[in-house]
């Protein structure tokens, strides 16, 4: 049987290959349906969104940062200001490979461990592609070495900026403060829509207190860039609004008597000067002091350690922070309160046989090293003030008690905060029963009472308070809140009303003309200010004990260590019928408060004379 087969057929190769170009045509139409619809949708549907991104890629929104205000003395004096400064700075996002740049830029210039940890601290709270300093204060060679090499560095800039600087540098460092860099605390409390820009931010004192005032408000502006990053022209500008300027009621002339009064011999101290009708701030020292140009682009570690582990503390602001025994400073308030209570009278005297004992107990309370034998059978109150009686004060205390003394004392700004424009102020301490009840568990004893009056015991107070308790006796009782600013933005502050503290008219001459004599009578534990003073001043020096002297032990500062000595303190006004300044100062281990109060004589004729006659203030 023959078969017959067929080796091609091209009906079915037709029916295949027709399939085969219809399978195709479908893909390339399906294909080209797909561009057409990609073509669609990039050009028409999502055209703004492309448009957008490239524009981010080519236009870029930077922050601009405002001007911060500046600050001057009360004559204009330039006390804070802000200087141009040349930054290092790197945008990771334009950066390929970081770690390849810094060792190229450690290759070019000085570049240490703290740089790079800062800057990883800095580049963790920006937003993206925005510049972060990698190192600050570049020198002018740095500056060159950067320029010529930035065609192989992408990411890398350098940056100009204005940075703040205290042309007077110690001389105000606690009575201004200072800005430093912004840190991952204070980062967390502030608006960063409003720092976008800024790297510092007020640290302490009127810098912190008024950073509000002082920064101001944040600019933007369009720039056009190139691939690199490079900006190419500014495309549209909103300019930002500098920070208002401070006049402050500090006397830069004042400010630096003050300084050189107690840093050219070295000693740690304060001092506190206002007009005491006003409640202005005129000067306000702390020594040791530093400079506040240190830390406002990041202090090194090596100074700040130097700075922190001194033993004088000079980091401290005594004048606000400072709490001391206000010793026999204390005096004249007590006597307005010894007065006022009808505890004692003008008249009424006191036999001092050099100690005080109180009834049933033979503990002794000595007079005052210098005076173991008494002032005398006679003792009023203008003598106890003048010769500054411990034994007179010891009795009337115990007389007014407690409750007395603490209701009395309390209006004069002692035992709370003054309200001070600034920081971190103390409290400083009055003590009282229901403060005892609480802290200690314990009642008060008369024992403690008696020692309030010569301003020892529990009782601490500032500088500053002293200052303000002096001015009120100075204005007769008129209190005022301290005041370091008297104007912002060209707008004048007003200042808090306090109530008076109501006394007899009497009672005020009594302890002012008191005050009067300690400085111009012979006796007067600081008389040997008065020396051609064409002026009246009244003041009263105090001591204030370091360490405890037993009963029957003489204090002998020979055998005593230097920074265990008694401090001496001095509070002043003048002149005495129409005072305009008052001061309050304190000198540590100073021993007594007559060896301090020349320096209140130096303020006094800084400010009240010109050359050598009396000016109106």
């Amino acid at each position: 049987m023959l078969y017959t087969v067929t080796l091609k057929d091209p009906y079915a190769e037709k029916r295949i290959f027709a399939a085969r170009v219809i399978a195709v045509s479908l893909i390339v139409a399906a294909l080209l349906l797909l561009l057409v619809w990609r073509y669609f949708s990039l050009q028409i549907l999502d055209h703004e969104i492309y448009q957008t991104q490239s524009e981010r890629n080519r236009v870029q929104l930077q922050p601009v940062p405002p001007k911060r205000g500046l600050i001057y003395d009360r004559n204009g004096v330039l006390l804070a200001e802000n200087i141009p400064s040349y930054s290092l700075v790197l945008v990771k996002e334009q950066i390929a490979d970081f770690d390849q740049t810094i060792a190229a830029l450690r290759s070019l210039i000085v570049l240490n461990d703290d740089h790079i940890v800062r800057f990883e601290k800095r580049q963790a709270r920006r937003r993206p592609y925005q510049a972060v300093p990698l190192k600050f204060k570049l020198t002018e060679e740095e500056i060159a070495i950067i320029s010529v090499n930035r065609n192989r560095l992408p990411g890398v800039d350098v940056d100009a900026q204005l940075v703040r600087y205290y042309p007077h540098g110690e001389m105000f460092a606690h009575a201004l403060g200072y800005v430093g860099r912004i840190n991952e605390r204070e980062l967390l409390e502030i608006d960063p829509v409003s720092y976008s820009g800024t790297y510092e931010i007020g640290k302490i004192g009127l810098e912190k207190y008024y950073e509000t005032t002082l920064h101001g408000e944040v600019g933007y502006q369009n720039v056009e860039t190139n691939a690199r990053g490079r900006v190419l022209r500014v495309l549209e500008r909103t300019d930002p609004e500098p920070g208002a300027d401070l006049i402050l009621n500090l006397d830069a002339k004042l400010q630096k008597v003050a300084y050189d009064a107690l840093s050219s011999a070295g000693d740690r101290g304060a001092v506190v000067v206002m007009n005491p009708k006003t409640g202005a701030v005129l000067a306000l020292v702390s020594t040791p002091s530093f400079d506040t140009n240190l830390f406002v682009t990041g202090i090194s570690n090596s100074d700040y350690g130097e700075l922190r582990d001194s033993l004088d503390l000079p980091l401290f602001n005594r004048a606000l922070q400072g709490q001391y025994p206000p010793g026999s400073t204390l005096k004249p308030m007590l006597g307005m309160a010894g007065l006022h209570y009808g505890v004692v009278t003008k008249e009424m005297e006191l036999y001092d046989p050099g100690w005080y004992k109180l009834p049933n107990d033979d503990r002794r309370y000595r007079d005052w090293n210098w005076k173991r034998g008494g002032h005398g059978a006679r003792v009023d109150m203008d003598m106890a003030i003048v010769e500054s009686c411990d034994v007179y004060f010891y009795d009337m205390a115990y007389r007014l008690g407690i409750d007395h003394i603490h209701d009395y004392l309390h209006p004069f700004g002692l035992g709370h905060v003054t309200g001070i424009d600034s920081t971190h102020e103390r409290s400083g301490l009055l003590p009282s029963r229901d403060w005892k009840r609480k802290m200690k568990r314990a009642p008060w004893f008369p024992g403690e009472t008696v020692n309030m009056g010569i301003g020892q015991g529990y009782m601490l107070a500032t500088p500053l308070q002293l200052a303000v308790a002096i001015s009120a006796v100075a204005t007769r009782g008129q209190v005022t809140v301290p005041r370091m600013v008297q104007s912002v933005g060209g707008v004048r502050l007003t200042v808090p009303e306090l109530p008076p503290i109501r006394s007899k008219a009497e009672h005020w001459d009594v302890i002012i003309n008191a005050m009067e004599r300690v400085v111009h009578s012979v006796r007067g534990t600081a008389h040997r200010i008065a020396k051609g003073a064409p002026y009246k001043m009244a003041g009263k020096t105090g001591t204030a004990q370091v360490i405890s002297i037993a009963m029957d032990e003489e204090y002998d500062a020979e055998q005593i260590e230097k920074r265990k000595r008694d401090h001496g303190l001095f509070v002043a006004f003048a002149p005495v019928d129409d005072p305009t300044i008052a001061v309050a100062i304190i000198v540590e281990n100073g021993e007594h408060g007559g060896w301090v109060s020349p320096i209140a004589r130096k303020l006094f004729d800084a400010y009240l004379l010109e050359d050598g006659q009396l000016v109106d203030r």
